[in-house]
């Protein structure tokens, strides 16, 4: 099993800091990157070393430089990169590079990043496993004529989404025809901003819907557990703004069907470190559909490890070093492991803390 010394973590605030507290109480050194923009944010004093980055006037792209991001990692002496959730998160051209500089990604594998990064791939790995999907394209679409016949077909109202990248970028709800061109062209451009992609995919969209997450945790040898769910129904412009744990209203029927379709999906890709399946859940109908996988840690992870008392960064650590599930210093060899205690909610920007109530 492979001990690590140092880690660097290729993101910056808050995850930043989250990780850089998991990586020192396993004993771990740390080290952060700053674009000179963020030469004064906390999460560079929060680390044991600290070097800047990219250029002035590059406060995103300094965080997008693979390059230099694994230049650095080897000129310090950093041994491991955990990238957090956004910017190099989900590539896998990053966990391609790591891993031929001989610094090990702290994430899921190439060949999971390619198959689950990609969301009209996902839809696929989920189809193959039985999973229920929404009628959508199984392809990305590159003109406006072909997507709107698709979307005629489908029948409206219909979503536009990103095939790379998440986060609620490059979505858009299209009710009518008459609003489909526009939204199409409005969605390309936003993908193409924020992930490098204009691709675009097709879905049914669902009005009254309820969306649950599954959080998956996995080694390298083969095993995953579920760490339950979460219901991020409230969302503005389709980002989250408050997520509750346990999923509240759900039925056991529903909650035992998403959760094994949620191993399902992992297994078919032999999903190790952490994870997320997202589905909708069709309120009216009772049933539940698979919309994505978030191959990497989520903003919302904390209320997880809220009801579950488990460090899932720190898990992420320990797994990428080689250890099992079933380590004692993880304890989950098996799914009767992972307990509930209370509730936990999250809101974002009126109220960052995470809150929780005894039930």
């Amino acid at each position: 099993m492979q001990s690590f010394k140092k880690l660097l973590v290729a993101n910056r605030s808050e995850i930043a800091i989250r990780v850089f507290r998991s990586a020192t109480e396993l004993g771990i050194g740390t080290v952060a990157i700053y674009s000179h923009e963020d030469r004064y944010a906390l999460h560079r004093f929060k680390a044991d070393e600290a070097y800047r980055i990219g250029k002035p006037g590059e406060p995103i792209r300094s965080y997008l430089d693979i390059a230099a991001i694994v230049a650095l990692a080897q000129q310090v002496g950093a041994d491991a990169i955990h990238p957090g959730y956004g910017f190099l998160s989900e590539r896998p051209e990053f966990a391609r590079a790591c891993a031929e500089a001989g610094i090990k990604f702290v994430g899921p594998s190439v060949h999971c990043l390619e198959s689950l990064g990609d969301k009209t791939a996902a839809r696929n790995i989920a189809m193959a496993a039985g999973v229920p999907v929404l009628g959508g394209t199984a392809e990305s679409i590159e003109t406006v004529e072909e997507a709107r016949q698709r979307a005629e077909e489908i029948g409206f109202p219909v979503m536009i989404k990103a095939a790379k990248g998440g986060g609620g970028r490059g979505m858009r709800a299209v009710r009518t025809a008459a609003e489909f061109d526009q939204a199409f062209e409005s969605a390309r451009n936003e993908a193409r901003t924020a992930f490098g992609s204009p691709e675009v995919f097709l879905e049914k969209f669902i009005s009254r819907a309820k969306h649950i997450e599954v959080q998956l945790l996995g080694d390298e040898h083969g095993n995953l557990v579920h760490l339950y769910e979460r219901d991020c129904s409230v969302q503005r412009r389709h980002q989250k703004v408050v997520e509750l744990a346990p999923a509240p209203n759900l039925s056991a029927t529903l909650r035992s069907g998403i959760l094994d379709a949620a191993l399902k999906i992992g297994k078919a890709v032999n999903y190790s470190c952490a994870g997320t399946v997202e589905f909708l859940v069709d309120v009216e109908a009772e049933k539940f559909y698979f919309i994505e996988v978030n191959p990497r840690i989520q903003v919302e992870h904390t209320v997880t490890e809220e009801i579950t008392n488990i460090d899932i960064v720190k898990c992420q650590i320990l797994v990428a070093q080689g250890m099992k599930l079933s380590h004692e210093d993880i304890g989950l060899g098996d799914q009767k492991n992972v307990n509930l205690s209370g509730f936990a909610v999250q809101c974002r920007r009126s109220c960052s803390p995470t809150l929780r109530s005894r039930a």
